[in-house]
């Protein structure tokens, strides 16, 4: 009788194994999107670095353009953020 028990926790132990799994992508989503939104930031800071050095030099359009272009970057990063909390709640 304990031997077919031993069985039956072995073939559970292999199931909990395979739900596992996709709990493991998740988790790797999870760290993805977090270093995504902070390579987002570090570029978003360079760019807001330099538009202030074109605005100084003179040059606001461009400066404008590429605040823009930091801007997206936030917008980005919110969407990260949103599926972000979406995987989390399935983990």
């Amino acid at each position: 009788m304990s031997h077919h028990h031993d069985h039956d926790h072995h073939h559970h132990h292999d199931h909990a194994k395979n739900t596992e799994s996709p709990m493991t992508v998740l988790e790797k989503a999870v760290k993805m999107i977090e270093h995504w939104i902070k390579h987002n930031d570090d570029h978003s800071a360079t760019y807001r670095d330099w538009a202030n050095k074109l605005k100084k030099e003179n040059l606001p359009e461009a400066a404008a353009l590429i605040d823009e272009v930091a801007q997206m970057h936030d917008r980005i990063n919110d969407k990260f953020q949103q599926a972000g909390g979406l995987i989390r709640q399935k983990i």
